[in-house]
C-alpha cells in the first residue's frame, strides 16, 4: 500500500454536515475512501480532536503584489516572491491560489515588463511549489498596447482567469491631488505629475476601449478562459459584461448588482478581510451583508491570506450560515466559479486537497497541516508530532 495515507480520528467538514470522528484514506493523490479502516501498510496521520476541511480556493489574491514590492518602489524577483508566497499559502490552508496580476499601461509594479516576469517565474517554478498556483490576469481596459503580452501568455496556458478592470479614470482623478498621487507614483517609480499625464493620455484614447475589450473577450472565450468583471456598479453594467461572456461578478459595488448576478446564476466574489474586520476598510458594502442577502457566494483572500479560514468560521459563529455553508463559500464555490470540478469538497474521487484544523485554538482556527493532491505539503510542529 505504498503511497496510501490514512487520516484517522478526525471530524470531516462535509458539504452539509460535520461527521463524527472517522478515517479518511488517500491514494494516488485522491480521496479513496471515507469511514473505513486504514489499509494495511498505509501511513497514518493521527488527527484526534481535529477538523479536516477541504483546501481553500482563493480566486482573487492581491497580496502577492506586496511580495514583489514590499515597500513602494522596492522590487524583488517574481520567483523569490512566488516561493515565499507558497509557504504563506500552505500555512494558511490555501491549496489553490489565483494570484491577481494586473497588466496596465502604468510603468513599474503593474507594467508589461512586470507581467512578463511573473509569467516567466510561474513557468520556471512549475512542479516545484506546494500549492496549485494560477494567474488571475487583471486586465486594465486601457491596456491596448500591452495586450500582445497577455495574448502570448494565454496562448502558452499561463493565464487561468481573466478579469477586466477599469481604474484609469480613477487614477487620473486621484493623481490630480498631489497628496494622493504618491500612491500611484511610488509603485510606478515615476512622479505624481507623470502619472497624471500618462492617465490623461490614456483617457484621450477612450474610443479604442470598447473594441479592444470585445476583441480580448472573444480571444479569451475561444481559449476557454473563465472571465470576470471587476467593480460592477449596477445591474446594467453587469449585463454588458455578461454579454461578453464574463460569468463572475468580482467585487460589485452594491447589493443590487450582486443580486442581479446571482439571479443570472453567476458567481459573485467579495473579500474575506471585509468579513473578519466587520466591514470594508474603504467604507464600501459589507461582505457579510452580501452573503446574508444571497448577493455573494464566493469569498477571496483579497489582500490578507489568513482571512479566508477566519471569515468562514466568523460567518458561522455570527449565524450568517452553517459552517459547511460558510466553508463552501471559500472552497467549493470558488472552485466551481473557476471551473475546477475536482476540488473544494470532501468526497471519494476528488483531489485530496485537505486541511487539518484545530478549531479550538485560543486565537481562532489554526491550520495544523495542509495536504495538496494527497501530499503533505505543510505541517506545524504539532502536526508533525501526529505523523506515525
Amino acid at each position: 500500500m505504498t503511497g496510501t495515507l490514512a487520516i484517522a480520528g478526525a471530524r470531516l467538514l462535509l458539504a452539509d454536515s460535520v461527521s463524527p470522528p472517522t478515517t479518511l484514506t488517500i491514494r494516488d493523490g485522491m480521496i479513496a475512501a471515507i469511514g473505513v479502516d486504514a489499509p494495511k501498510g498505509a501511513r497514518e496521520l493521527r488527527a484526534d480532536g481535529l477538523l479536516v476541511a477541504p483546501g481553500l480556493v482563493d480566486i482573487h489574491g492581491d497580496a502577492f503584489e506586496r511580495q514583489v514590492q514590499p515597500r513602494p518602489g522596492v522590487d524583488f524577483r517574481h520567483d523569490l516572491a512566488l516561493i515565499d508566497t507558497d509557504a504563506q499559502l500552505l500555512a494558511n490552508g490555501i491549496t489553490t491560489a489565483f494570484h491577481g496580476v494586473t497588466l496596465s499601461w502604468e510603468p513599474g509594479l503593474r507594467s508589461e515588463t512586470a507581467f512578463r516576469s511573473m509569467v516567466a517565474a510561474w513557468q520556471a517554478l512549475a512542479g516545484r511549489l506546494g500549492a496549485d498556483h494560477r494567474i488571475h490576469l487583471r486586465l486594465e481596459t486601457y491596456a491596448m498596447d500591452q495586450w500582445p503580452s497577455a495574448e502570448a501568455a494565454i496562448d502558452a496556458g499561463a493565464v487561468h482567469l481573466l478579469a477586466f478592470n477599469d481604474h484609469t479614470a480613477e487614477i487620473a482623478r486621484r493623481a490630480a491631488d498631489p497628496a494622493r498621487a504618491s500612491r500611484y507614483a511610488d509603485r510606478a517609480k515615476v512622479t505624481g505629475p507623470e502619472v497624471l499625464a500618462l492617465a490623461k493620455a490614456m483617457l484621450a484614447r477612450a474610443d479604442e476601449v470598447e473594441p479592444f475589450v470585445a476583441t480580448a473577450a472573444a480571444l479569451a472565450r475561444d481559449a476557454g478562459l473563465v472571465m470576470a468583471s471587476h467593480d460592477d456598479a449596477s445591474p446594467e453594467t453587469r449585463a454588458r459584461w455578461r454579454a461578453l461572456g464574463c460569468t463572475i461578478c468580482d467585487f460589485p459595488m452594491n447589493e443590487e448588482t450582486g443580486l442581479a448576478a446571482r439571479a443570472a446564476d453567476e458567481h459573485v466574489v467579495m473579500g474575506c478581510p471585509n468579513v473578519v474586520r466587520g466591514g470594508s476598510h474603504l467604507g464600501w458594502h459589507s461582505a457579510e451583508a452580501m452573503v446574508r442577502a444571497g448577493a455573494a457566494d464566493v469569498l477571496a483572500s483579497d489582500y490578507f491570506y489568513p482571512a479566508m479560514r477566519h471569515a468562514a468560521f466568523a460567518l458561522a459563529a455570527r449565524g450568517a450560515c452553517s459552517l459547511p455553508e460558510a466553508w463552501a463559500i471559500v472552497s467549493a464555490n470558488p472552485a466551481a466559479a473557476a471551473g475546477l470540478a475536482d476540488r473544494g469538497r470532501i468526497a471519494a474521487g476528488l483531489r485530496a486537497d485537505l486541511l487539518l484544523i484545530d478549531d479550538t485554538a485560543p486565537a481562532g482556527p489554526e491550520v495544523v497541516g495542509t495536504l495538496v493532491s494527497g501530499r503533505i505539503a505543510w505541517l506545524s510542529a504539532a502536526g508533525a508530532a501526529r505523523l506515525a
